[in-house]
């Protein structure tokens, strides 16, 4: 099989691209800017939407559905809300197509059809989902309500990108509603703290927990919570963000509930989600030049066998051993394939399971049978042991939990050897230009600073990280007084 892929020294871009699609993961789709995620690039999804749901459910959720359409009325209700999403949104505004009496065979919109009411595409649910939730609660006892919900959302994008920008993507996004501000803040936290334990453990890659500025924070929230992650090429990606909306949302759709003492207070509120860029996340992170390279964990396939033969007597003796070999895998919850195609040669096949990432091969052919021995590849190093059979099952499952491990040290140390304090503006722009990366670097505390440097050099505060040091210092651009660095970078 040949790869033909771009390296990612002449075009990270390009490179990326080519991955998501050859790796069988994600196409194009006839709809501009939208994209087709196929099986193999969906069951990763559903082994990553799997572990979040579980971790939803352990710390007390609930899934649920809302509407896809959100009536223009019931949108505009949280100004900051509307006006953060209002360059984005998709518009229904007819319900119904006829026949174009001036075009046999094509149709038009009926212009009698018009809807009352423009209903918006949701690009996120809080107006929905608050609405719906007026009608729930009246009394403390109805509180907290905490709920999720796996859907689609559209954002009218320019710029598209499989996985990392799309007009319409897959995520969940998690609503809760509160009797207390404290309650909300510890869920908002909470939240971030699931996030960042699935990302780090499940997809091994490392995150930075913060919180964002004002200019950052998400539209209509008191404060925005982010995990923050490093790609390879030096540039940022928001792996996940949970925000706390104070009572912004219970006030513009009048949300109240009548507490212990007999008063009627607005509801707290918390709204929290990541998205399919988690796959393109995932493919930044640990891929290289031959292909995908995939975390053991969130593998569709951990290990897949190639028997190596010349005839079909040694065909069967070889499927006799691997179905032994899968039996034991199956009891240890290991998912393996076994690749007996008889349409592909060896080489082929070892070719496309390194493009698609499967962990670890096993490679059996008849002098493997006579010696009691098996080869073992494993994808993140690139390379091939002999190993005695009868102690395969035991050291390809240390294997898989080995790698899972190295991927994550590996991104960590790439991390640390791109993370960079600077102290002046100069300095920083030598850095972002040279070496990119994250940069901690002092910031005096205002959007118009922050503003400034986003013009000049394309970085952003990627978050004011939360175990940042309080130490006294002068900002990188003004030279006026800072209370700590912050993490800047270019991002995605």
């Amino acid at each position: 099989m040949s790869k033909n892929l771009t390296t990612r020294a002449e075009d990270y871009s390009k490179w990326y691209n080519e991955l998501a699609v050859k790796a069988d993961l994600a196409e194009n789709s006839g709809v501009r800017g939208c994209m087709v995620i196929k099986p193999y690039g969906y069951a990763i999804w559903e082994k990553l939407q799997g572990e979040l749901d579980r971790r939803f459910k352990e710390t007390g959720h609930s899934n649920a559905y809302f509407p896809l359409f959100v009536p223009k009325s019931l949108f505009e209700a949280e100004e900051k809300n509307a006006e953060g999403f209002a360059k984005e949104c998709a518009i229904v505004t007819h319900y119904r197509l006829k026949n174009d009496p001036n075009n046999p065979g094509k149709l038009m919109v009926d212009p009698e059809a018009k809807l009352e009411e423009e209903l918006i595409v949701r690009p996120t649910s809080e107006a929905i989902i608050w609405s719906t939730y007026k009608g729930w609660i009246q009394s403390y006892r109805d509180l907290p309500i905490l709920i999720n919900q796996w859907a689609n959302v559209v954002r009218w994008e320019m710029r598209t990108r499989l996985f990392l920008r799309t007009s319409e993507f897959l995520w969940q996004e998690g609503h809760t509603a509160h009797a207390t501000k404290e309650e909300a803040l510890f869920e908002a936290k909470q939240m971030q703290d699931v996030y960042a334990d699935v990302v780090e453990n499940f997809m091994a890659i490392p995150v930075i927990k913060g919180y964002k500025t004002e200019t950052e924070r998400f539209a209509g929230a008191d404060d925005t919570y982010t995990i923050e992650a490093l790609m390879q090429d030096g540039k940022a990606l928001q792996a996940g963000t949970s925000h706390f909306l104070g009572q912004n949302f219970a006030k513009a759709f009048d949300v109240k509930f009548t507490n212990k003492e007999g008063k009627q207070e607005y509801v707290w509120a918390t709204s929290w989600g990541v998205s399919t860029r988690l796959m393109g996340a995932l493919i930044m992170t640990h891929s290289d030049d031959n292909g995908l390279v995939l975390p053991p964990k969130l593998a569709p396939i951990q290990v897949v066998i190639v028997p190596i033969h010349r005839t079909n007597e040694q065909l069967q003796q070889i499927g006799e051993k691997a179905d032994e070999l899968i039996a034991e895998f199956k009891k240890r919850g290991i998912s393996v394939k076994y690749d007996d195609r008889d349409t592909q040669k060896p080489g082929f096949k070892f070719a496309e399971w390194e493009l698609k990432g499967v962990p670890v091969r096993i490679a059996i052919g008849p002098k493997d049978l006579e010696n009691g021995t098996f080869e073992i590849a494993r994808r993140d190093l690139l390379s091939k042991e002999i190993i005695n059979a009868d102690s395969a099952i035991n050291h390809i499952e240390n294997l898989l939990n080995e790698i899972q491990e190295n991927l994550f040290v590996k991104a960590i140390n790439h991390r640390t050897a791109h993370t960079t304090e600077v102290n002046s503006f100069e300095e920083f722009k030598e850095v972002l230009e040279t070496k990119g990366g994250f940069l901690l670097a002092h910031w005096d505390g205002t959007p118009e600073t922050e503003e400034k440097i986003k013009d000049l050099t394309k970085a952003t505060i990627r978050c004011i990280p939360m175990d940042r040091k309080e130490e006294v210092g002068t900002c990188v651009l003004t030279g006026n007084p800072s209370k700590g660095r912050v993490l800047f970078a270019k991002a995605y």
